[in-house]
């Protein structure tokens, strides 16, 4: 799919926040990158980590080996598998009844730790888009980031239904909580789940039955106040809406907007390039 920047060759800039960011993955974000288009503030606590991605991604872009957080001494909760570590105790009763859970997630040590509040991180100023994957710890991020949730359009976090965690806040507070700072939940990112042991399915420890255990989850911000953003906000609104999400229709109704504050005909310009020279009139 072609990119929405090519209707914007002006150079603004995305502002990503990546808490939690890792090597082994191709970010959502990263076609913008490549474009130059966007700068990533990062944090991964792995002080070695840290720098393989402050290597591999080099300027503009920063990352820091912070454990983010709302700023108070913690515990960290070393696993087995370093992506499972967390600044919550696996809940292992709760993940010994799966297939392949327990055994991922087998606690190891605990550190004591310092965490540090997003808004207190001067590097941050105007953020456009957080990605956010802490294993559990995500609205206790999300509480302490007011400043970076108030410019934010996009927000892609990682949510569990159980308690994978002893404690742990589930999906049905991390939405009321985004929610209440003018958030849409928009969609998930396919599910995570297992088979309640002993029955394993197809001969594969990983492949669930029907039981959803945690899943990405996508918010944006609320289009029903798009006349409230500003010219700027609303061209990265709709460059993230295609370029990341591939929700065109979001996309056209950001577009939209944005003819209504500045004139234009982005929205038609767009709706046919979608569809051909038959789009009706958005």
């Amino acid at each position: 799919m072609w990119s929405l920047l090519e209707f914007f060759p002006e150079p603004f800039q995305i502002n990503i926040v990546d808490i939690g960011a890792a090597l082994d993955e191709r970010p959502s974000y990263q076609s913008l990158v490549d474009a130059g288009r966007a700068r990533i503030i990062g944090f991964e606590p792995n002080a070695a980590e840290c720098e393989k991605l402050n290597r591999r991604y080099g300027e503009p872009h920063r990352f820091f080996p912070f454990f983010v957080g709302d700023g108070e001494a913690a515990t960290f909760h070393e696993t087995n598998w370093v992506l499972t570590g967390s600044l919550y105790k696996p809940n292992t009763a709760l993940l010994s009844k799966f297939q392949n859970l327990a055994e991922l997630m087998t606690p190891v040590a605990t550190h004591p730790v310092s965490t540090t509040r997003l808004d207190d991180i001067t590097e941050i100023t105007d953020v456009d888009y957080i990605k956010i994957d802490v294993q559990g710890a995500e609205l206790k991020i999300f509480r302490n980031a007011l400043r970076a949730l108030s410019g934010a359009l996009l927000i892609e976090t990682e949510v569990e239904f159980v308690q994978m965690y002893e404690g742990q806040p589930l999906f049905a507070d991390v939405d009321t909580f985004l929610r209440s700072r003018h958030f849409q939940f928009h969609t998930f990112n396919g599910y995570g789940g297992r088979a309640f042991k002993p029955l394993i399915v197809n001969n594969d420890v990983n492949q669930g039955v029907r039981q959803m255990l945690w899943s990405d989850a996508l918010y944006v911000r609320d289009w029903m106040q798009l006349d409230a953003l500003d010219e700027i906000k609303l061209r990265k609104y709709a460059v993230l809406a295609h370029d990341v999400l591939a929700s065109h229709d979001l996309a056209l109704v950001v577009l939209s907007a944005l003819d209504r504050r500045v004139g234009g005909n982005h929205a038609m310009r767009y709706m046919k390039r979608l569809v051909g020279d038959n789009a009706p009139q958005p």
